[in-house]
């Protein structure tokens, strides 16, 4: 019989002294050689993966290491209840997980103050100096290090092994990210040492590389997504994501500057204690130095400003602490951070040009930003031709003209701003600008809310702008529940004309052509359009609460649509109401007023979309496509829910977790995602998280699956 691909590793391998039944197929191991033989891939694999990731000196070809890891699938296929907590198959993530679990620091995550100045570093020193009752000429040694522009992690670690991962949280709270840690390859899952302590939390950055950022945005503009605005953002985003299989998918790094709780606890020096991190296998920044006077901070501070740009990552500081740990802990913390640490932040770089013009744009929510155009200049690195005005009233506080020579930085070091006018440098034909009354988009409407700063489009799905963030609302669960569509789809369709709007949507349900050019799309096929033509034919009927939420109307969540659809009973009351109220009919309004969760601002936010012509009668001609249900008002309050506030936690077999919410808001009941004293009943599937747990300590009422469905079942006829 053939072996399969991977039974035999290369003989050349034998160099790694690996166990003696690392030659044998794996059919043939047994139990105990593969135990034998995962141990041994797990701390040979992490070992391959320090010398690549964090010390650049790979010892492996690709195609070695590739044998390794697929060595190592292959036992734990034949043997999965021999998996190790520190198996390299997990740097590959897992499923998705249903929500973050909170952590609690044991040992809080300060913040640190901020010193924006030499003078104010000097302030510091002299502070602590005094504090420690020390001359100003005695000997005090400080550990500086970059501030890394990353996301804060706490990585534990019990004899040895990593256990958990969270993020810092409010500094006392976190979020357990231990799975998505897992498949970030600088960070060890074991320590590299012989005697591990008991307990050991190493604290540090995740961060993402100026190379691996540029490349992410690239992949997610090829799909039709949104960039990140800067590496920060996509390394939170990349560490938060509830699929850990994604996170792997991007390159997150890490650097390790500190720790919090440790057994035995941790003694002498913060540089030593650094030294002693990189020899348990963590990446500690080389930047890093020790010094001895606040003179040699400030040079290492002016040094690394020039330097900052050159460095693979973003960095938007230093950070000085007092090497001694036991002078640490005399120092002490106030209020909330640290009296031995400070973080001396690099002034934001500046640049004078002129600008030539101010444009327009608007966003994929209807926001209307006023941007710069530059005459080019560089700023910190980069050459800027585009800045932010951040909104009307910015422009006249600063009495911005199109023709002015202004004053640009980088702010946060990311986005270009227009700090401020040279006034004596203003041209005679400076011209104000104006603020359009009309979306430079689509020309619908343009408003400002009272008490707003923003401009708003109310084109909403009509704007070209917005059309497809609008679609993706539009199609999701909890609005029209459309299968099959999600954002890449609507933007081929989009692309290829297919669509404009949501009408088009059941039109191309039943127009052959355009089906026959959808099949012809990358990726889709004659299969994939039936199914999706079933699933648009599927929502041909439409309550009128869900209806009203898939609009994408601001200020008009879920629970303000059904509250909405119970007031007015019908579309076409509902359609009435709103035509009257965007004429201006107080009466209209003080009805609407009277809503359950409708003030003046939601009120308003309605009174502007129907104001524009365009949106009425996209919504009449979608209500010819679909029927919507008249709301139930009275078989709601008389179902077995109504009125109460229910959490669902676990896996549900029967039905998936919107379906669930679906029903149970068919039921009169209100949703959340968290456990409060304000909750009434728990709904408890498989694998139930912390949610169960806070439920039982106040007290609250649980069912679980079974009891779940029965009162479904008895509800069923009263269904709206």
């Amino acid at each position: 019989m053939r072996a399969r691909l991977g039974d035999r590793p290369p003989p050349h391998l034998a160099r790694l002294r690996p166990p003696p039944s690392f030659f044998k197929p794996v059919a043939e191991l047994t139990e105990e050689e593969a135990r034998e033989e995962l141990a041994w891939l797990a701390r040979e694999i992490e070992r391959h993966d320090r010398l690549y990731y964090v010390l650049a000196q790979p010892e492996l070809a690709d195609a070695d290491y590739d044998w390794l890891k697929r060595r190592n699938r292959l036992i734990e296929e034949r043997f999965p209840h021999l998996q190790r907590p520190d198996s390299p198959s997990l740097r590959l993530g897992a499923p998705p997980a249903e929500e973050f679990a909170k952590v609690r620091h044991r040992v809080p995550m300060f913040t640190l103050d901020n010193a924006m100045s030499a003078e104010e570093v000097r302030e510091w020193v002299a502070r602590v100096l005094r504090l420690l009752d020390r001359e100003a000429g005695e000997g005090l040694a400080f550990v500086a290090d970059p501030k890394i522009d990353g996301l804060s992690c706490a990585l534990r670690y019990e004899d040895g092994l990593l256990v958990q991962a969270a993020t810092r949280g409010d500094g006392f709270v976190g979020e357990d990210v231990t799975a998505n840690v897992r498949t970030i390859r600088e960070i060890p899952q074991r320590l590299l040492a012989d005697d591990p302590p008991p307990l050991l939390e190493v604290r540090g950055e995740v961060y993402m590389d100026k190379a691996d950022f540029a490349r992410l945005n690239r992949e997610r503009e090829a799909r039709g997504e949104p960039p990140f605005a800067n590496p920060r953002n996509a390394a939170a985003g990349s560490l938060r994501q509830l699929d850990s299989r994604i996170t792997a998918q991007r390159r997150l790094r890490f650097f390790a500057w500190g720790w919090g709780e440790a057994d035995p606890p941790v003694r002498g020096s913060h540089w030593d204690m650094l030294k002693r991190l990189a020899r348990l296998g963590f990446p500690v920044n080389p930047e890093a130095r020790r010094v001895e006077s606040v003179e040699e901070l400030l040079r290492y501070h002016h040094r690394l400003e020039e330097r900052r740009y050159a460095l693979s990552y973003d960095i938007d500081g230093v950070v000085y602490r007092v090497d001694d740990l036991a002078l640490q802990e005399r120092l002490g913390f106030v209020q909330r951070a640290p009296r031995w640490a400070i973080a001396h932040k690099f002034s934001p770089e500046q640049a004078i040009t002129r600008l030539q013009d101010i444009v327009v744009q608007v966003g994929r929510t209807g926001a209307l930003t006023p941007v710069a155009v530059l005459e080019p200049v560089t700023v910190g690195g980069v050459v800027v031709s585009r800045a932010t005005l951040h909104n009307e009233d910015y422009i006249q506080s600063k009495d911005i003209r199109i023709g002015d020579v202004v004053v640009v930085q980088r702010a946060g070091d990311v986005i270009p701003q227009v700090l401020r006018v040279v006034a004596e440098q203003r041209p005679p034909d400076a011209r104000p600008f104006r603020p359009p009354e009309r979306c430079p988009a689509c020309g619908s409407l343009a408003v400002r809310p009272p008490g707003e700063a923003v401009r708003r489009c109310t084109g909403g799905l009509f704007c070209p702008a917005q059309r497809a963030e609008r679609l993706v609302h539009f199609v999701a669960r909890r609005a029209f529940d459309i299968q099959g569509l999600g954002r890449k789809q609507i933007n081929q369709l989009l692309d290829a004309g297919l669509i404009a709007d949501p009408v088009d949507l059941f039109r191309l349900a039943r127009d052959r052509e355009r089906q026959a050019r959808l099949a012809a799309l990358e990726g889709w096929g004659a299969k994939k359009v039936a199914n999706l033509v079933q699933a648009v034919e599927a929502r041909r009927e439409m309550p009128l609460a869900r209806f009203i939420y898939a609009l994408g109307i601001r200020h008009v969540g879920e629970v303000t649509a059904g509250a909405i659809a119970d007031t007015y009973g019908s579309l076409e009351a509902w359609m009435e109401a709103m035509t009257a109220l965007a004429r201006g009919d107080p009466a209209a309004r003080e009805r609407l007023e009277q809503v359950e969760g409708v003030g003046p601002v939601v009120a308003e936010a309605l009174a502007e979309f129907f104001r524009e012509a365009r949106n009425l009668e996209l919504v009449r001609r979608l209500a010819r496509e679909v029927r919507v249900l008249p709301a139930k008002r009275e078989e709601r309050r008389a179902a077995p829910l109504a009125g109460k506030t229910v959490v669902f936690t676990g896996e549900l077999s029967r039905m998936s977790r919107d379906e669930a919410r679906a029903r149970a808001q068919a039921m009169g009941a209100k949703v959340t995602n968290s456990v409060s004293r304000r909750t009434d009943l728990v709904i408890v599937g498989r694998d139930p998280g912390s949610k169960l747990q806070r439920a039982r300590e106040l007290g609250i009422p649980t069912v679980d699956e079974q009891q779940w469905y029965r009162i479904v079942e008895e509800a069923s006829p009263q269904e709206p």
